[in-house]
């Protein structure tokens, strides 16, 4: 059976990105380097102006510099650095400028196509920028004309990144720290869409012209066999097909697969973007819409819409050599040739629950 909607709905918390928590905390840190006094809580101003404030866990000089942390609060988004511990130590030294490394638990850029360059810690433009303007404030206030040694870490970090797509992205031993407006919007996926993102910008750079994007690991070990592509070259999507298709207008790839599941790919071919079910349902009346255009009695018409599942519904066109799967790939393909640039050749491709190919429209070679 279909999952209930709760009747009421609650509102979400938003919360803060790991590039928030590293500013608040390199901040609460390099006062301490000024004479200042450890903070219990600490304030800055997102790139957007909003002034947010973080409490800490710790605040306190060390041996070489200061040192800060807070938890992370992604609010109601299922993010997997919710409730991780966010540190900066921070140095000052005769050099100008802020010069960030990667502490434990932070990763390391290792390939080309990042918006860092390899060998550098995988801290984002945008949390680099906000920790620049922030301590560069903080500097000029007391007329300080050298520079800062800012290293981030997260603890457990090195666990968490097995839970994102960094390796895949060529971060190596840790997590990337991100952000673009420092808040966290409930159910954006923002980071997971960051990595989507950086995972074609990746594989562009590295001279891959055909990507597959694949909705699960079952749908990326079939296109992974047959057309023997290397891992670089497989964007894990889950349920943002939106996402891959809009960042092609600016990554000009040659040749694009999209793989998936019968239900996803049937939400796609109706028109949504985002395949998760919050966003977009299976239709089990458009789908016996279509099996009618293709022939369907009303006995099939009337299986498809009584089904507990899409995948109950393709196996009622299957025993009657109904290939709906067809149908839906086609109409998938048309949606996603309305977006992608003229350049790039696409093709999709549906699976069932044993990985195995029900369907399939389009070719890229």
């Amino acid at each position: 059976m279909r999952e209930e909607t709760p009747e009421i709905k609650i509102p979400l918390r938003h919360g803060y990105t790991t590039g928030a928590c590293a500013t608040v905390t390199s901040l609460a840190a390099a006062r301490l380097l000024f004479g200042l006094p450890a903070l219990q809580s600490c304030s800055i101003t997102l790139p957007r102006g909003q002034t947010v404030e973080f409490s800490l866990v710790c605040c306190e000089q060390t041996k070489e510099g200061a040192m800060a942390s807070t938890i992370k609060d992604a609010g109601d988004d299922p993010d997997v650095t919710h409730h991780a511990l966010i540190q900066s130590q921070v140095v000052l030294i005769p050099e100008k400028g802020i010069h960030f490394y990667a502490g434990k638990g932070v990763g390391t850029v290792t390939r080309e196509g990042l918006s860092i360059p390899p060998h550098q810690a995988a801290i984002n433009p945008v949390p680099r920028l906000m920790m620049q303007q922030h301590l560069a404030e903080l500097a000029q206030t007391f007329s300080y004309h050298g520079g800062f040694s800012v290293t981030i870490s997260v603890k457990n970090g090195e666990k968490i990144a097995l839970k994102t797509m960094n390796a895949r992205l060529g971060i190596v031993g840790g997590l990337s720290i991100l952000g673009t407006t420092g808040i966290v919007r409930p159910f954006s996926c923002s980071a997971y869409i960051a990595s989507i993102h950086q995972g074609i910008e990746v594989a562009f750079a590295n001279g891959i012209s055909h990507l597959a994007a694949c909705t699960g690991s079952s749908s990326e070990a079939m296109i992974r066999q047959h057309y023997t592509l290397s891992d670089m070259a497989l964007i894990e999507m889950g349920d943002f097909v939106g996402a891959v298709l809009k960042h092609l207008k600016k990554v000009p790839i040659e040749a694009l697969s999209i793989v998936g599941g019968f239900g996803k790919i049937s939400k796609l071919a109706k028109g949504h973007l985002d395949l998760h079910r919050r966003k977009s349902s299976i239709d089990l009346s458009f789908l016996a819409q279509l099996a009618v255009e293709e022939g369907a009695n009303p006995t099939l018409h009337d299986q498809i819409i009584n089904s507990n599942t899409s995948i109950e519904a393709l196996q009622h066109c299957q025993r009657v050599e109904l290939n709906l799967a067809d149908v839906v790939c086609d109409l998938a393909l048309q949606k996603i040739v309305s977006i992608v640039p003229k350049r790039t050749h696409c093709e999709v491709w549906v699976i069932n629950r044993a990985g195995e190919v029900v369907g399939r429209a389009g070719s890229v070679r």
